[in-house]
């Protein structure tokens, strides 16, 4: 069975209700632990809890989410 934690998550706001949540987390397992860096998409409710609609997990080697990173300023 596999557990995710959240390390850290910093949200960007935008439109009238939806956000961007950018995550470092990480999969617990009984053999091992993995951190990824995950972006996800998500609203809030009228109460003001959140749901998501979609997610994105990239790898945790610095140079592919340099090179991730500089293709989104690129574009």
């Amino acid at each position: 069975m596999v557990e995710f934690e959240t390390v850290k998550a910093e949200e960007v706001k935008f439109g009238k209700n939806n956000f961007i949540e950018v995550a470092r987390k990480k999969a617990v397992s009984d053999n091992e632990e993995r951190e990824f860096v995950s972006i996800s998409r998500g609203y809030y409710l009228p109460d003001g809890s959140k749901r998501w609609k979609s997610s994105i997990t990239l790898p945790d080697e610095k140079e592919k989410r340099e090179k991730i990173a500089k293709l989104l300023k690129d574009l």
